[in-house]
């Protein structure tokens, strides 16, 4: 059974680790030292920031181990969409580079004491869903894979028949940055390769609709308070569903 506990019995920790030369620190979010399913979090394309170690706490919150993982670096977060852009860029180009940084990361995950790792799955936003749903063409093992208006670029090496884990994908109808014809080719992906996959579409919601800090609508990118509280209701009872 899922316990619902509030933020004052949610405990927090930072882990360092690293790959290679780059030093990361991921964040960790728990409700006890009891063995929980885990949830990887992988964030957006500003860096391991407030925003997912926040998501991290609510998720610990409904009982189970939460890990934000680092792409970045300790402590490196983009301070505009500019910066933003060209500190995802290197892994955008080297996917290989990336898959390479995310293994380091639920590596880390797994090695935590109190995590039942035959019940793994992983979240994303943006830059982020793009790392879920790779996390979900290489690890067979994992329960689910959410991306939030994430992208949906092939994986060099992989396909989408390779995923075994449940999939919901919760994309802004309105979305310039990833357009509707993304998100049917990979539905249409999905579909062939008989996955168990869920799309859910918010009308009037750009970019980034889930987070607080979007407010650049000229560049797509716009926070939908409305689409945020579904989307992060969908989250939950997916979770729940998968990690039961």
């Amino acid at each position: 059974m899922i316990l619902f506990l509030g933020h004052d019995n949610v405990r927090t920790m930072k882990i360092p680790y690293s790959d290679q030369k780059t030093q990361l620190e991921g964040f960790v979010a728990y409700p006890s030292q009891a063995k929980r399913p885990l949830v990887i979090l992988c964030h957006a394309w500003r860096g391991r920031d407030e925003f997912i170690c926040e998501k991290a706490k609510l998720i610990a919150e409904l009982g189970f181990v939460a890990f934000a993982l680092d792409v970045y670096g300790k402590g490196i977060l983009g301070k505009s969409p500019a910066e933003n852009a060209a500190l995802k860029k290197p892994f955008i180009e080297d996917r290989s580079m990336l898959q390479q940084r995310l293994q380091r990361g639920i590596a880390t995950a797994r090695a935590l004491e109190n995590i039942d790792s035959s019940r793994i799955a992983v979240l994303g936003y943006g830059f982020g869903g793009l790392c879920a749903l790779d996390l979900a063409r290489t690890q067979e093992d994992l329960k689910g894979a959410i991306s939030v208006y994430g992208l949906y670029d092939p994986l060099p090496g992989y396909c989408t028949h390779q995923i075994k884990a449940k999939v919901l994908i919760l994309h802004g109808y309105n979305d310039p940055i990833v357009p509707m014809r993304e998100l049917l080719a990979f539905q249409h992906e999905m579909d062939e390769a008989k996955i168990d996959w869920q799309t859910h579409l918010y009308s009037n919601s750009l970019h980034a609709f889930a987070s607080p800090a979007a407010n650049a609508p000229d560049l797509g990118i716009l926070y939908n308070p409305l689409s945020a509280a579904r989307a992060w209701e969908e989250t939950k009872q997916f979770l729940l569903e998968v990690l039961e």
